[in-house]
């Protein structure tokens, strides 16, 4: 039986995210090929065993519940979880790293150098693939060198030291109202803002420099959202595409988690061609990144039939209703077993 440690919280935005989705990957390992020990990340940055229920997680009150103090060592010859006890130090070994940290710090490369050190296997893309996948600017270079159309766009490096007034015209020189302002490095859509005029764009730096200092602004892309799920090493398997169907006039946070109105639609209304043009993208996308294990692909799909990519994410929600499951559930996974294949593809 495989020892299995799922690490769930963080010191990101996307901290209550985190929480819901490992609480479904804690609850639907299977007990007969696994020991699940759950470890959360407080957003101070404490590591802490936590013996509790995967209700506790999902309430995010975990912190409240049966917690020890731990730490993973990144001493090969000591490597595993390391536990506070009265006693003393005890260390737990582990076989497989299962971490479901989304946002800065747990799907940016940070932690992900961490595992490496410690030379146990982990699930999920590696130090470079998910730095890159998480800063937004970096995967768009990459994509335009692998020949993917997606949205124009100018990066400011630090629009807190720039003047927002002429970083608005910079802006302004490059594409028409309305405009998308987006951190740089951030996931679930926290802190991007749709602007139709220069108030709204003034105000978009505001919002997008409180999260990250490198901003992105992007023309706006009209056409049909479409996501699609890749899972693997090397040439990764490519799931059927599916729509988003926002209740907001884009897919933001509040749209996502909140709106009961947003809706998914699995598969999407296309024809083969247009399936097969955005699986193909999605594919190059994972291998021009050098992803391994998962991600979700996001898409754009114009009136003229282009394909434009929106961005990769390399630690997809995971709770039983996020797109990347539910993508694989189509496709006649159970949650258990889509499980089962990510552990396989574990690697340090």
């Amino acid at each position: 039986m495989k020892r299995i440690c799922v690490l769930f919280g963080g010191m990101s935005e996307e901290y209550d995210v985190s929480c819901v989705s490992a609480s479904y990957v804690a609850e639907e390992l299977d007990p007969s090929k696994y020991e699940v020990i759950k470890v959360g990340i407080t957003r101070e940055g404490e590591w802490k065993l936590f013996s509790g229920s995967t209700q506790e997680m999902r309430d995010h009150v975990w912190e409240q519940g049966d917690c020890v103090p731990c730490v993973l060592s990144p001493d090969r010859k000591n490597s595993g979880l390391w536990v506070d006890r009265e006693m003393g130090m005890e260390k737990i070994p582990v076989d497989i790293l299962f971490p479901v940290l989304h946002g800065a710090y747990g799907e940016d490369g940070c932690i992900q150098g961490l595992f490496r050190m410690s030379g146990i296997p982990f699930v999920g893309c590696s130090v470079a693939a998910s730095a890159l996948g998480m800063d937004k600017a970096l995967s768009k270079m990459v994509f335009d060198t692998a020949g993917l159309a997606q949205a124009k766009w100018v990066m400011f490096d630090d629009i807190t030291c720039e003047n927002p007034v002429d970083a608005a015209i910079r802006a302004e020189k490059e594409f028409p109202y309305p405009m998308f302002v987006k951190p740089a490095c951030t996931g679930s859509s926290i802190g991007i803002t749709k602007a139709h005029d220069r108030e709204e764009l003034l105000k978009a730096f505001e919002v997008a420099a409180k999260v990250d200092k490198k901003v992105l602004v992007e023309e706006t892309i009209v056409g049909r959202e479409l996501e699609c799920a890749a899972m693997g090493n090397g040439v990764p398997k490519i799931s059927c595409v599916g729509e988003v169907l926002s209740a907001g006039e884009f897919y933001d946070y509040e749209s996502k988690y909140f709106d009961e109105g947003s809706k998914t639609v699995i598969p999407a209304a296309l024809t083969q061609e247009e399936s097969d043009k955005i699986r193909a993208a999605a594919s190059n996308a994972y291998r021009a990144l050098g992803c391994r294990g998962l991600s979700r692909c996001d898409f754009f799909l114009t009136a003229d039939g282009t394909v434009y990519i929106n961005e990769i994410n390399t630690l997809p929600g995971f709770t039983q209703i996020s797109m990347f499951s539910k993508l694989w559930m189509a496709e006649g996974y159970t949650y258990s077993q889509l499980l089962d294949e990510l552990i396989g593809y574990a690697t340090c």
